[in-house]
């Protein structure tokens, strides 16, 4: 079983030195950072959340799904390069720790898509909660254009979850995910970053003539490995990052 093990490297951002042209020449919000724990009554389950608010009228919403810790630690604080960057290009954005300390453990024995799947479904019920909740709190916020992205076991919770709640999000960005396999369909659209050392397991990408027939995006990233698709990632490997998922919110 593989953990993600990424070093948090929780700073607001104000600017990236970095960036390529194409990129400087959009507008930067400045970013508001809140966290804040939600509760599912029905479930009885903590849900927290960080909000990284741009400051910006009617932003779209994107919301981020962090990889198996093994319910240690706030996982959910692992993207906080990714997550200021979308919020200082208009994007409120959201993510969601699905992990909790009494929770079971994923299984190391058995058939992933089968012994993994309640934990799949678990996440995919979180970021329906949330999104239902923050209709409630931030009814500013553009809900007809929600992108969820998730990496390993996150966007594998990712890819099931316009599967199993249809006609909700516009589009889904996976890292890495190995084992849920990725909606076949132009509605919503779908977009995924792979590692250069991590393949997924049999039919979870799209054939050549899949992506062609309904739009998909699959990109390899040739320099950075599964448990570097977080802010563990060096300079460059975010730059890279940032930038395919940037091309990917604006297609």
């Amino acid at each position: 079983m593989n953990r993600i093990i990424c070093v948090l490297a929780l700073t607001l951002l104000t600017s990236y030195s970095t960036l390529t042209k194409s990129v400087e020449k959009e507008s930067v919000f400045s970013v508001a950072l809140d966290t804040l724990t939600l509760f599912d009554q029905s479930r009885n389950r903590e849900i927290p959340i960080a909000i990284y608010k741009p400051q910006t009228k009617h932003p779209q919403i994107a919301l981020i799904s962090h990889g198996y810790n093994q319910n240690e630690g706030t996982p959910y604080l692992n993207y906080s390069d990714l997550a200021n960057f979308m919020a200082s290009k208009g994007y409120f954005v959201v993510s969601i720790q699905h992990e909790r300390p009494t929770d079971s453990l994923i299984p190391e024995k058995g058939i992933p898509q089968i012994v993994r799947r309640p934990f799949w479904e678990r996440g995919a019920d979180n970021i329906l909660f949330v999104i239902n909740e923050l209709k409630k709190s931030n009814p500013e916020i553009d809900f007809k254009h929600i992108t969820l992205i998730g990496h390993s076991i996150g966007g594998d919770m990712t890819a099931l979850f316009p599967q199993k709640y249809s006609g909700i999000v516009y589009k889904i960005i996976t890292f890495d995910n190995r084992r849920m396999a990725l909606p076949r369909t132009t509605n919503p659209k779908v977009y995924s970053l792979r590692s250069s050392d991590q393949p997924a397991d049999p039919g979870v990408l799209p054939t050549e003539a899949e992506q062609k027939k309904y739009g998909i995006t699959i990109i390899k990233l040739p320099n950075t490995i599964h448990g570097d698709m977080c802010d563990n990632a060096t300079d460059k490997q975010r730059e890279e990052i940032r930038d395919y998922v940037l091309t990917f919110l604006n297609d």
